[in-house]
């Protein structure tokens, strides 16, 4: 049987990217689950290999028809000289843009089945003139999505966010009916897709007590109370506005399949404290299956051989689920 291949972006080449996809090559496990690919640069794989004492990268390709096991994608991109391992640089933002893209074209084409993308720096990504603010971003556009989220998911906390990259002065202006409603829907097909069954999902208020029946602010009955109603009419199992500060009590989580989060820290912040070695971050509503990392670049440990890949694994098997 042939396995589905991944591909997997290397990130940004001074961060973490490049020594957790040196130990995902190395993975027998996953080898036996599909054929992971890395594009990115075999030079500077090399280079993290002898920086953290790791198994140089092995097969290195120049087309994916030659990708027949684990092995790596050389777009090079960058030279060794472009950069320093832990430094914020807008050459590497580049690169690491450019391996996103490519992993793109060829899922659309057809050629690999999933991407899988190691950490970017958003700094990196601003220096090069990148107009995106993250990853989710950059495949919606590239993808040409109508709608889409994203999810977290882990084994504790499952969250799908109305607003992500943003900050949180411009949240409320953004919370419609039409958003919520879209993302309470997008994790709810997901949700049936990875675990079947009929999702039992809380949506967060926005504001100290849900709003407390307007006395804390008034998206609650705007915007979040209206797209409850509207999705509990579609025949979804939804509960709320539901309090943050109680939402993620031990008893509710063991209850609840999904959590639909306002905005980015309401639901990466549990996620994280409770599991952040094994969450998985995931863009629901492409053309394409994309799954990421939960991590970002840590680049005051890069090259240090230090960098837990679990979240890169996770994050490939959880691709595999979708597919």
């Amino acid at each position: 049987m042939t396995l589905p291949k991944i591909a997997v972006t290397m990130g940004d080449p001074a961060g973490v990217g490049p020594e957790v996809c040196l130990r995902l090559l190395q993975d027998e496990a996953i080898a036996r689950l599909c054929t992971p690919i890395v594009f990115g640069s075999a030079a500077v794989l090399e280079q993290a290999a002898v920086q953290c004492c790791l198994p140089k990268p092995g097969k290195v390709v120049a087309g994916l028809s030659e990708a027949d096991s684990p092995c790596v994608l050389d777009i090079g991109a960058i030279g060794l000289d472009d950069f320093t391992t832990g430094a914020v640089n807008a050459a590497t933002g580049r690169a690491a843009f450019t391996y996103i893209e490519d992993a793109i074209n060829a899922a659309l084409s057809g050629q690999i089945a999933a991407v899988t993308t190691a950490p970017i720096n958003k700094v990196a990504l601003h220096a090069a003139d990148i107009p995106f603010p993250g990853h989710t971003e950059i495949f919606a556009a590239k993808t040409h999505a109508p709608r889409y989220c994203m999810l977290q998911y882990s084994s504790e906390v499952r969250a799908v966010f109305v607003t992500t990259h943003m900050g949180y002065a411009e949240v409320p202006g953004l919370l419609t009916k039409a958003a919520i409603l879209d993302t309470i829907e997008l994790g709810a097909q997901a949700m049936r897709r990875i675990r079947g069954g009929d999702p039992r999902i809380v949506v967060l208020g926005l504001n100290p007590h849900a709003g407390e029946n307007g006395l804390f602010g008034t998206e609650e009955q705007v915007a979040i109370i209206p797209a409850i109603e509207s999705a509990r009419k579609l025949g979804l199992n939804v509960e709320g506005p539901v309090p943050p500060d109680t939402a993620f009590l031990p008893a509710k989580r063991r209850e609840t399949d999904l959590f639909v989060c306002m905005y980015h820290d309401q639901g990466h912040i549990p996620l994280k404290a409770l599991c952040f070695d094994e969450a998985v971050n995931t863009t629901l509503g492409l053309p394409i299956v994309r799954t990421s990392v939960d991590h970002g670049t840590a680049l005051d440990i890069a090259g240090l051989g230090q960098a837990n890949p679990n979240s890169l694994f996770e994050a490939v098997k959880l691709a595999l689920k979708f597919l």
